[in-house]
């Protein structure tokens, strides 16, 4: 089971910064990303979006490949593969672009957009999908970025051990 946490931090690069952090625990295997999402706010009041997965690209890549494939095979029935697989990839690129655009992956777009309107300007929100965490292991990381969840689906025990981590505090266990 995933369990689902956003924090707003201050500072337009925080969030980011928590984010390359929890990348590295990944690899460390301390934590298993299913998906991120940091939310900045611009100048003009307007809330980005910046997703960990890029859809778009990677549809693009596998509409290329596809639209390719098929476009070489079509241009051999008519003596032109290489024309053939430059408009069966153009052709994959797009359509798998445009997929990609409209899929949305892991955290609800949608979600992310409401809870996101408590980020104000120069501060930042982190979306974080966990598929594992050893809570434990990578509270006391955490303790550098003073912030506040936002939401979570973590138990009421790791919740509040969480935003004692965040309020540059943890509890020592007894």
């Amino acid at each position: 089971m995933s369990d689902l946490v956003a924090i707003s931090f201050k500072g337009a690069d925080t969030a980011e910064k928590v984010l390359a952090d929890l990348v590295q625990m990944q690899k460390e295997y301390l934590v298993e990303l299913n998906d991120a999402c940091i939310v900045t706010r611009d100048a003009k009041g307007k809330l980005q979006l910046h997703q960990m997965v890029n859809t778009v690209a990677g549809g693009a890549i596998g509409g290329a490949t596809w639209g390719g494939l098929w476009g070489l095979l079509i241009g051999v029935l008519f003596m032109n593969p290489l024309i053939g697989w430059a408009v069966g990839a153009a052709a994959g690129a797009a359509g798998g672009a445009l997929s990609g655009k409209l899929k949305d992956y892991g955290i609800n777009d949608n979600f992310i957009k409401e809870v996101g309107e408590a980020v104000c300007e120069d501060s930042s929100a982190l979306f974080v999908l966990f598929k594992k965490v050893t809570l434990d292991r990578v509270l006391p990381d955490l303790e550098q970025y003073p912030g506040t969840v936002l939401r979570t689906s973590l138990s009421e025990k790791q919740e509040t051990e969480l935003r004692q981590a965040l309020a540059g505090h943890l509890a020592v266990p007894a």
